[in-house]
C-alpha cells in the first residue's frame, strides 16, 4: 500500500496522483432487492446520473458498484486523485452522497452506520483490495481535466467567432490551432 500524506499506509495503486479503489463485501442474505433499490436511487442522484459530470466528491474520476455471484457480493471500484485520507475526508463531508452511500452499505455485512468514522475507515479498510494491476489512458487530475475542458469550449467559441479571424493569423497560435485541427 502507498503511504498518505500522514505516512500511514493506505490502499490501492497510484498512477500520477490518482490511485485505484476496490472494495469487496458480501450482501447481507436476503438483501439484495433492497440493495439494487438503493443502488437506483443513488444512479438517479444529482451528480451520479448518467451524463451528469458533478459528484460531490470532485476528486472521484469514476465510481461503479457491481453485484455478483447472485448477488451475494457488491464490488464498489473506484479511482480518486490525491491522498487516501482527503478522498475519505471528502466522503465524509459529502452530505447527500454520504447518505445514499449509507443506505447502500447498509445492505451488506459488518457494517454499522453512521456516524462514527472511524469505524467507517476501518470497515472500508477491511474490503480493500490492491488492484494486481491499474492503468489509466489520460493523464491530469480530474480539477486539471475539467479545466481542459472548459478553455477547449471557449477556444471553440474563439473559433467560431469571425471577428477572431485576424486574431488567430499570429504565428504563436500555430501549436494551438494545429491540435484544433484534429
Amino acid at each position: 500500500m502507498p503511504a498518505s500524506e500522514t505516512g500511514t499506509a493506505r490502499p490501492g495503486v497510484s498512477v500520477g496522483p490518482t490511485s485505484e479503489f476496490s472494495l469487496f463485501f458480501h450482501v447481507t442474505p436476503g438483501h439484495g432487492d433492497a440493495l439494487r433499490q438503493a443502488l437506483r436511487s443513488l444512479q438517479d442522484h444529482p451528480g451520479y446520473r448518467p451524463g451528469d459530470y458533478n459528484m460531490a466528491i470532485a476528486t472521484i474520476h469514476e465510481a461503479r458498484f457491481v453485484l455478483f455471484d447472485d448477488d451475494t457480493r457488491l464490488l464498489f471500484a473506484t479511482s480518486f486523485d490525491g491522498p487516501w485520507d482527503a478522498y475519505m475526508e471528502d466522503f465524509f463531508t459529502s452530505g447527500p452522497t454520504l447518505e445514499l452511500f449509507d443506505a447502500v452499505f447498509q445492505h451488506v455485512e459488518g457494517y454499522e452506520g453512521l456516524p462514527d468514522a472511524a469505524a467507517v475507515k476501518e470497515f472500508v479498510l477491511g474490503a480493500q483490495v490492491t488492484a494486481a494491476a491499474y492503468a489509466r489512458n489520460y493523464g491530469g487530475t480530474v480539477k486539471e481535466i475539467r479545466k481542459a475542458e472548459r478553455v477547449n469550449k471557449a477556444f471553440q467559441r474563439v473559433l467560431d467567432d469571425p471577428e477572431a479571424g485576424e486574431a488567430l493569423q499570429h504565428r504563436a497560435l500555430t501549436p494551438l490551432l494545429d491540435e484544433a485541427a484534429d
